[in-house]
């Protein structure tokens, strides 16, 4: 059991990755590798819902309109339309999964839908306001109890295995490179094991938690977009962080996000004097999109030194809310705020990685035999900015899509691949500069790579990550692997390719703004980075 096949392996146990694993599972034996365990996921946390265009006033034509709007001119339109055209039965399959929408009798739907900010009609189709967690929890059991799924929980992947590593390889043409597995190590055993594969997927989720305030869980630390970078992956777009503008403000309260649907129902954001202030940024005001939404909260938390805002959505009825938002609510209520009497206090916070990985529509990369989907990919559809709801969206249509693509191939002979070696590595003598590094990493990141960026403030952050990575890959090459030396090792590369990708963007667009570069550029293009090998 040191060293595993699969036909295909997939690193994630999100909505991508368990969509994936479901729809190969007929034909393939697979394995799932997950750091924690397969409840432990960004794709769990997600309250708002699901864009589809689902009702007779809807089609998928106008969630094309509403997607390219809010990506700012950068959005991959062929991909929009696939993804927007497959919506509705990504969710019937959803529906034959088991998972349980919120129903309304009165729709043509049958659903209920609501609506966000960017979308011109309701479309959200969700569950409660917890519908990450009713879809994790159904497919969660599926995948439990399919005998062709090998689960893998308390282990990450460490690195991926591509063929130009293989001692005896004698092609050395770059465009015959392909992907043969990864190493993982087995955090209970503290062993690290091999597993080959016919193809490998990365489902890794995104990067936030190299900002000191997120809405992610602990394990969005980068790892897929990090070591497909090292492994030669093309990345894309990675300045473009979107900071949900609404976190809740509580020093109990970790990463509890207050979800996008909260305005759509007619939420307000008010200064402390009980002012409305949205309008005199966007016309749009609480339905802007979150790129707008977040700088205008961030302007006038700096302007009047502010430590948050507030949403009020008070002038509701209390059943409407705690029938729509029971999460929500139960959850400030614990901590003595009443959402039915008071505004929630809230600031914005680092949310989603739009950027990763460069593949096509069906998740694959520029490496043969590597996938990458969900977040950690960049597939087009989301531009310069994320439409609400379209993320658990993009996990679906995509791994179907790459599922169909990897069904239609055929087996190839695999080469021995050598163990992990370390012989010539010791146990660490001070697990104190993980944990320090780890916390100037982050802070680093949110002071000088935030919302609203300058020159000067990337190449200080520039200058840190220089110093942070040669301290950490110092720290890999002489100690024995640990989980939290890999997600730091993976936080500091993604942190590098942000800063780069961001200075790179002589403009604002998107979730990029520079006081430095206001305007926007005539023509928009894509940040292409490419790792010399």
């Amino acid at each position: 059991m040191h060293n595993l096949y699969f036909d295909t392996l997939i690193i994630g146990s999100g909505l991508a990755g368990f969509t994936l694993a479901l729809n190969l599972a007929g034909t393939q034996r697979v394995g799932v590798v997950t750091k924690l365990t397969l409840n432990d996921s960004a794709s769990g946390w997600a309250q708002g819902g699901i864009a589809a265009s689902l009702s007779d006033e809807d089609t998928p034509e106008k969630h094309v309109q509403d997607t390219l709007i809010a990506g700012a001119g950068l959005c991959d339109g062929s991909t929009v339309r696939f993804v927007a055209e497959h919506a509705p039965e990504a969710i019937k399959w959803l529906v034959e999964q088991g998972v349980e929408f919120s129903k309304d009798d009165n729709h043509d739907t049958g659903y209920h839908l609501t609506k966000e900010g960017g979308h011109s009609t309701r479309r959200i189709i969700h569950s409660g306001d917890a519908t990450g967690k009713a879809v994790q929890q159904a497919l969660i059991e599926k995948v439990r109890n399919c005998s062709n799924i090998v689960i893998l929980e308390q282990h990450i992947a460490i690195d991926l295995i591509t063929s130009d590593k293989i001692r005896g390889n004698t092609n050395k043409n770059p465009a015959g490179r392909r992907c043969l597995g990864a190493y993982v190590l087995d955090r209970g055993s503290g062993h690290v094991r091999t597993f080959k594969a016919q193809n490998t997927v990365l489902a890794t989720g995104g990067a936030s938690k190299v900002y000191l305030y997120t809405t992610n869980p602990d394990t969005a630390t980068g790892d897929g977009i990090a070591m497909g970078w090292r492994a030669g992956c093309s990345v894309a777009n990675m300045e473009f962080i979107q900071f949900h503008p609404t976190c809740l403000y509580h020093p109990h309260a970790k990463s509890f996000l207050i979800s996008e649907a909260v305005r759509g129902e007619g939420g307000l954001l008010k200064l402390p004097n009980g002012e409305c202030f949205m309008a005199a940024h966007d016309q749009r005001a609480e339905l802007a999109p979150r790129d707008i939404v977040a700088r205008a909260i961030d302007f006038e938390m700096k302007k009047r030194g502010l430590d948050c805002v507030y949403l009020d959505i008070s002038h509701k009825p209390a059943n409407f809310l705690q029938q729509h938002f029971p999460t929500i609510y139960a959850h400030c209520l614990k901590l003595g705020i009443d959402l039915t009497q008071e505004p929630i206090p809230v600031v914005p916070a680092a949310h989603y990685t739009c950027g990763g990985i460069l593949t096509d529509r069906a998740g694959r990369s520029d490496l043969k035999n590597l996938y990458a989907i969900g977040e950690t990919a960049h597939t087009g559809l989301h531009g310069a900015n994320r439409l609400a709801s379209n993320s658990l969206l993009e996990c679906l249509v995509v791994a179907r899509a790459a599922a169909q693509d990897i069904n239609g191939q055929t087996s190839t002979a695999m080469p021995e691949i050598p163990d992990w070696d370390e012989s010539r590595v010791t146990d660490a003598d001070e697990e104190i500069v993980i944990s320090h590094n780890w916390d100037e990493l982050r802070r680093c990141m949110w002071s000088y790579v935030g919302i609203v960026r300058t020159t000067k403030r990337l190449q200080r952050a520039q200058h840190r990550i220089d110093l942070l990575r040669e301290e950490i890959n110092e720290f890999y090459t002489h100690f024995r692997v640990s989980s939290d030396l890999l997600e730091l090792r993976n936080l500091v590369d993604t942190a590098d390719l942000i800063v780069r990708s961001a200075m790179l963007r002589h403009e604002s667009r998107g979730l990029h703004y520079s006081r430095d570069y206001p305007a926007l550029l005539s023509q928009a293009r894509d940040t292409v980075l490419q790792k010399s090998l």
